[in-house]
Parts: structure tokens; C-alpha cells; sequence
């Protein structure tokens, strides 16, 4: 994500985005073994640091959009929660329950392969194709950065559908990262304007925390920018 000009909050969702392009790119990747830029070896800080402010009961069933082979989910596990996953790479889902050393039994429904050791499953197929009968009740979204995984233009359907697949109930903890362009006198604790355009409508936006990395600027487009991760407290508005 990146710091785009102020747009309205109202969501916008483009009609002709092509997702299998986008689904082709992201098999390719882990065809390819390219995974080095996103997948962490260890489970989030943030997520430790600050998940319990969720506050959820054990056994709360907990959704993992665009998981790949994440260990944020093993440790969701621990704290006794019920881990959904959703991830279209067969490769990152088998690696997930083999690194992990995880019995799983697979089932297939539909278009989707579904795996599932104890309290993780994980629906193997295209997320944008998955339906809200299948997953079953959902008390809370652990999303990390699926925004900046997806391009730009589909970002809005993937609110969308994940809207469709959460009911109107369900919080959201959201991680992201964020290149602010250096010269724009950004905060590092203002909310990022594709936040509130995608997620305004719906929820109300807290920035619980954000950490600016100072030393080391990344480059986008050109212009040296900082690099902020944030995490956002979601809350469906009534």
C-alpha cells in the first residue's frame, strides 16, 4: 500500500477486474519459490503484542483470508481458537501441514480442497469463489497485509467478499504495511487513506498501533518513502 491521494470513504468496486490473471501470478510464485518478500519465518510480533484485545471466548472461530503457509495460524491455535484458512496455493497449504508436522485429513467440496488438522482448516481454492455457507459462523478476521498482496483494483472486491463471508457481526484485525512518501508530512498514526475508502462504509477505524521504520527508506515510483506497519481495529458499525 502506498500513501494515494484522499479519496471518498464510499466503496467502489470495478466490474471488469480479470481475478484469474492475478490468481495465475500468485500460483506462479510459489511454483517458483518466490516467497522470500512476504512469507515470515516466525509468527507476527503484532499479532502477539496486541491479539488479545480482541477479547475472544477460546474456541472463537477466527477467519485467515490469503493465509499461504502462515505460522501466525499455529499460534492462533494455541490461544484455543478454531483457525479457518483461505489460500489458493496447493503448495503453500500441503508445505503448511508438512513444516508444521500436522496430520491432516482432505476432503474435497466443490471447487475447494478442504484440509484440516484438529482446530485448522484451511479451504484450498480461489477465495473470491468461496461462499458463506461453507465457512459457518465467523467471530473475528485475522487479515495480515491481504491488501498489499492484491493489486490495487481488486482490493475493493476482496472487501466486498469478505464482507459476504463474515456476516455483519464479525470484528477485524488488521495488519498492514504502508509506504508513505517521504515529503508528504504524513503522520505515522494517520490512517491510510485506501482504509478508509475500502472499510469506512462499514466499520468503524481505529489505528491501534503503528511503527515506523526511519533508517531505511524503500522507493515507490520513484520517491523514497517510509515503510509504516500498523495495526487497525475494525468494528462493524450498527
Amino acid at each position: 500500500m502506498t500513501d494515494y491521494p484522499a479519496r471518498s470513504p464510499e466503496l467502489h468496486i470495478p466490474q471488469n477486474t480479470d481475478k484469474r490473471q492475478d490468481n495465475s501470478s500468485w500460483l506462479q510464485v510459489w511454483q517458483q519459490g518466490q516467497t522470500e518478500g512476504f512469507h515470515q519465518t516466525l509468527v507476527n510480533p503484532l499479532l502477539t503484542r496486541f491479539w488479545r484485545s480482541q477479547n475472544l471466548r477460546r474456541h472463537s472461530r477466527v477467519l485467515v483470508p490469503l493465509c499461504g503457509k502462515s505460522l501466525d495460524m499455529m499460534w492462533l491455535a494455541a490461544q484455543g481458537h478454531r483457525v479457518i484458512g483461505v489460500e489458493l496455493s496447493p503448495i503453500a497449504v500441503k508445505d503448511f501441514f508438512e513444516e508444521n508436522s500436522l496430520k491432516v485429513k482432505k476432503t474435497r467440496q466443490g471447487n475447494f480442497m478442504r484440509w484440516q488438522s484438529g482446530s485448522i482448516v484451511i479451504w484450498c481454492g480461489d477465495f473470491f469463489s468461496l461462499r458463506k455457507r461453507q465457512l459457518g459462523c465467523i467471530d473475528n478476521v485475522f487479515d495480515r497485509a491481504s491488501l498489499t498482496a492484491l493489486p490495487e483494483e481488486v482490493r475493493a472486491i476482496y472487501v466486498d467478499q469478505l464482507r459476504k463471508l463474515i456476516g455483519p457481526n464479525a470484528d477485524v484485525f488488521l495488519l498492514t504495511v504502508e509506504e508513505i512518501v517521504k515529503q508528504s508530512g504524513q503522520a505515522a498514526m494517520a490512517i491510510d487513506q485506501e482504509i478508509m475508502s475500502l472499510y469506512a462504509e462499514h466499520f468503524e477505524i481505529t489505528l491501534t498501533h503503528s511503527q515506523r521504520s526511519d533508517d531505511d527508506f524503500v522507493s515507490v515510483n520513484g520517491d523514497d518513502c517510509y515503510t509504516d506497519d500498523k495495526v487497525y481495529q475494525l468494528n462493524p458499525l450498527i
